[in-house]
Formats: C-alpha cells, structure tokens, sequence
C-alpha cells in the first residue's frame, strides 16, 4: 500500500488556526458567551445588549456555532455546556480571565521570529503593570489553580506538617486548598508586593486570615520569612534561568526543617527536550517574555535538588491538563 501524498493541508490549518483563537478571544472580550447565559437569544437581541453591530455579531456567533463553542435553536444562539461552565462570567468555573491573558501575549507571539534570532524576550514583565492585564494574570492563575489544587492536595501527604510556605504563591491558592485540608497547617504566601491586595482578598474570602500570612518580597534577593516543614513551589522555576533555579532552591532548602518536604509544581519536558508538545511551547512563551527563562526537564530539576541537599525525589502522579507534574524531595 503506497503512502499517503503529501499535501499543504496540515500545514495551512496549523498556520490559520489562531483565526479560532481570535475568534474566541473577541467572543470572551466581548461577554458573548455571559450575555447569552442560560437563555438562547437572537443576535438582533445579542447586539443590542453588548451595543455592536448586528451583521458583524452574526458572523461571530456563526462562527463560534461551527466551533462547536455555541448552539442554535432556530434563529436564536445558546451556549453549550462547556462554554456555560467555563466562558459564562457568571460560572463559578469560569476560565475567561486566562483567556485574556493569553490575548495579551499575542503581540509577543507575533515577535517569535524576533526572539529567536537575538534570544532575547520582545515581552517586558512591566507589560503587566497596567491594572486590567495584572487582574487578567492573576484572576487566571486563580481559575486554573482552583481547578487544578484539588487534585494536587490529594495527591500530597501533609499529614502532621504545621508550616507550609508558599513560594511565589501569588494569590495563594494552593495555601488555602492546603489549610482547608489540614486543620493544623500554617501558610506563609510569600511574592511582590503588589500581589498582596488580591492575595489577602482572596484569603479572607475563604475564611483563613488567621491561618495564612502575606509576606510581601523578591524571592530571588528578600530573605525567607523563617523557616518551614514544607516549601510548594508552583510555576515558579520556568521563570527563571538554570543559575536563578539553582540559587532559589538551595535558598528554599537553607529554610527547610531537617525533615521538612519540597514540593516543585511545574511543566516538565521529556529528557530529550523535545516533548510533551505544552512544555516545549511554554518554553517558547519564557523566551518571549523572561531573560533567560525555560521550561526543564525532570532529570533537570531532579538534579538541582539533589545538589541542594534534599532526598527521596519522586515524582507524584497528577491527573494535569497542560502536563504539569510533582516533584518532591526530603531534607
């Protein structure tokens, strides 16, 4: 049997498909999928509450249709049960806030080309100064990590640990998915000062002000605030260059009870760098936007542990939509 013919097929749908992400990232922009919520409406009724133009919302809503992202009863446009759960703002599982973020990396994608040739980012961290992409990063990280943290406290004993510190744990998600597992545990959430409203919002909102402190600092020149049996490192390393990866986990070990575990939460490739696809994109997404950042290997980090002191590393199992896996290691 003769192989299949080449054909540019493949290659022209790789090279158009953002046209389905910009499709998407206009119907979230544009609260598509919230004003629809749970009742099917006319795009005449669609384009008078967002106040756009008639002829062009019916091209989008047709088009999101043939994504499979809306459906349609007669005249009128619904959402389906995946775009209810996850683009309706309304929806407690609501995931529009990373989708927001990842359109404001795409002037950065366009840039790729630029990136490789100098290897250096075209995407500065003060890009996210501005308050509207801050709360797009930080409310995305939340909504993924909300998704994802139970999983993750059960696939980790804390059974008798008393003091958790959250490294570069943003809003402090993972702290508080831990604490509310372990009555007995403390947190620390230590990262930039400006992370700090949102953190201590989102922490009293579930009731653990008491529990769970902000400390406020740069993990890579602030000292550690004080000493801990666990140490969670959550999407942390892939920021950094190989030396800043090194530096930060021996600082975090120096912190670390004789006893105490680290836990390293991240994208890891394959050992020959070359899969699973998510990290070898995401490595990609670091160039575009850290100095000298990457996503690495198991063996990779697996050694920066090792040389830090710590023993017993295993990798955990974790059912994780983008490959993200665990690591954890003893003092």
């Amino acid at each position: 049997m003769m192989p299949p013919t080449p054909n540019p097929g493949r290659l022209l749908g790789l090279s158009g498909q953002y046209w389905q992400t910009c499709a998407l990232h206009a119907g979230v922009k544009l609260k598509l999928f919230t004003t629809i919520g749970r009742k099917a409406r006319s795009a005449e009724q669609i384009a008078e509450m967002i106040q756009a133009d008639t002829r062009a919302v019916t091209m989008l809503l047709n088009a999101l249709i043939a994504m499979g992202l809306l459906r349609k009863e007669g005249p009128h446009f619904g959402n389906t049960d995946e775009s209810r759960l996850f683009l309706d703002e309304t929806s407690k599982t609501y995931q529009g806030h990373i989708i927001l973020h990842h359109h404001q990396l795409m002037p950065s994608w366009a840039a790729l080309d630029e990136a490789v040739r100098t290897g250096r980012p075209v995407r500065t961290r003060s890009s996210f100064d501005d308050p509207e992409a801050r709360r797009h990063f930080l409310m995305g990280m939340f909504n993924l990590a909300m998704g994802l943290a139970p999983r993750v406290v059960a696939a980790v004993d804390l059974t008798n640990r008393q003091r958790l510190l959250d490294l570069g744990g943003g809003p402090g998600t993972y702290a508080i998915h831990f604490c509310q597992s372990q009555p007995a545990l403390q947190a620390v959430v230590f990262d930039l000062p400006g992370t700090q409203p949102f953190a201590e919002e989102t922490i009293g909102r579930f009731g653990l002000s008491d529990r769970i402190e902000f400390a406020p600092g740069n993990y890579l020149t602030a000292p550690l605030p004080g000493h801990f049996d666990v140490i969670w490192l959550s999407h942390i390393l892939h920021a950094e260059n190989p030396e800043n990866c090194r530096a930060l986990i021996g600082k975090a070990v120096d912190a670390l009870e004789v006893g105490g575990m680290m836990i390293v939460h991240d994208f890891f490739l394959h050992a020959t760098m070359d899969g699973p696809l998510f990290p070898t994109l995401f490595m990609l997404n670091m160039l575009l936007g850290t100095d000298g950042g990457q996503a690495y290997s198991q063996e990779q980090v697996e050694a920066m542990l090792k040389k830090a002191g710590l023993h017993a590393i295993e990798r955990l199992p974790l059912d994780s939509p983008n490959d993200s896996g665990l690591l954890i290691g003893y003092k």
